[in-house]
């Protein structure tokens, strides 16, 4: 799929400057860094979408469960494809059981786009900062996860993953939250500023995408800023589609891969087709890995080593 790009602006280079110039001896060497590598990279990023409505079967099919915010993503793609317009994707809250695909769902989101997928895991326990940031004035503080994306990255407008975003309550000394308020909302987002660096970024084109498992948590204003989708878990043909596309996508991503057929055998599909979906690429990588070493070009039952996937249950069960 061509995509059509324009550059953004999402920082003021001379506002950086003048942070810089004003830098005693003695001050923050990692914020220092931090303007040094702002001024290098440039104020700029790369603003991409799609330069047609594209084409959504194929994602459809591979996630069978997401189909509502499938079909939001394709109008709000069908408004800004043949238009100088940016591409506006309201704020989502994916919720569901956990291992139902839903952080693959954001990554996959982010291809169709042509853009980056970063996350920001909420359950942390440096959930207060990741978001906003720390202040440089307190030791091994750093940038948040929405800085590092925009700044470090190549794009104005990455995917970004609040993961678990119903767990960050518990996590901090200050509501870890409080930055989305701001975030959320594209006029306020425009002029975001990070607690460490302390120079405004330009926000408002990042395509934000939130998991939780429950939203009874989740602050009322935080839920009004977002479009709330249930996805569930998907039944045996769904999970039987997921695990053939997710076989093709690691066949074709390695060079290994043009041993093994297009497609595995149907007697591996019925045992895939009971699993969840988080298990899925394990499952297969180990699969690969075993036919490999038996000299086999072909998937088999026996390959999927659901042991060693009950034997991590159990260990992380007990931490």
């Amino acid at each position: 799929m061509l995509a059509v790009a324009a550059y953004k602006t999402v920082f003021d280079v001379s506002a950086v400057e003048r942070k810089l110039q004003g830098m005693g001896p003695d001050a923050n060497e990692h914020l220092r860094g931090t303007y040094q590598r702002m001024l290098a990279t440039g104020g700029d990023r790369l603003a991409i979408k799609p330069q047609d409505a594209p084409e959504m079967d194929q994602l459809c099919a591979e996630l069978p469960n997401f189909g509502a915010p499938l079909r939001d993503i394709q109008r709000s793609l069908a408004l800004c494809a043949d238009s100088r317009d940016p591409v506006e994707i309201m704020p989502m809250l994916l919720l569901g059981d956990p291992g139902i695909g839903k952080t693959h769902f954001a990554r996959r989101v982010s291809a169709l786009l042509g853009t980056t997928c970063a996350v920001a895991p909420m359950n942390a326990l440096t959930a207060g900062w990741i978001l906003s940031g720390a202040s440089s004035q307190w030791k091994n503080s750093r940038p948040g996860k929405v800085f590092d994306t925009l700044v470090g990255g190549e794009y104005a407008n990455p995917v970004l993953v609040i993961d678990e975003i119903d767990k960050a309550a518990g996590h901090a000394q200050y509501d870890p939250l409080g930055a989305l308020y701001s975030l959320l909302e594209a006029d306020t987002a425009r002029t975001f500023t990070d607690e460490f660096a302390e120079v405004p970024i330009d926000c408002s084109s990042v395509i934000w995408i939130a998991t939780a498992n429950d939203a009874s948590g989740i602050p009322e204003p935080i839920l009004n800023r977002l479009n709330v989708y249930d996805i569930a878990a998907p039944d045996a043909e769904g999970t039987r589609n997921i695990a053939v596309n997710l076989y093709r996508e690691i066949r074709n991503a390695h060079d290994w891969g043009a041993a093994f057929p297009e497609q595995p055998d149907d007697d591996v599909l019925d045992v895939l087709q009971q699993c969840k979906p988080r298990e899925l690429r394990r499952l297969l990588l180990g699969a690969f890995g075993a036919a490999k070493l038996d000299k086999r070009t072909a998937l088999q039952p026996r390959d999927l080593d659901f042991e060693r996937l009950r034997r991590q249950a159990r260990i992380g069960f007990m931490h």
